[in-house]
């Protein structure tokens, strides 16, 4: 995947959740893009992020591994 498809997929508006599929098969769900940082070959993503947006730690991985990005649709509650 290209840098410049996965930012424009993160500065989308109303901001959408997605969630990265890996070549090893590991995801990685992005609920909020300021947990993501991409630079020209790779993203750094944090995980495991609190309430106050303080992550665990942050993991470095290859855009070259990206191989499917999809869409988190959140549940709709019940109408009034």
């Amino acid at each position: 995947m290209r840098a410049e498809e996965l930012k424009e997929l993160l500065n989308r508006q109303p901001s959408q959740s997605i969630r990265l599929h890996l070549t090893d098969g590991q995801t990685y769900d992005i609920k909020h893009p300021h947990n993501i940082m991409v630079s020209r070959s790779r993203v750094d993503i944090g995980v495991g992020a609190n309430e106050n947006g303080i992550v665990d730690r942050v993991d470095f991985i290859s855009l070259l591994h990206i191989v499917r990005v999809e869409d988190l649709v959140t549940p709709v509650g019940p109408s009034n």
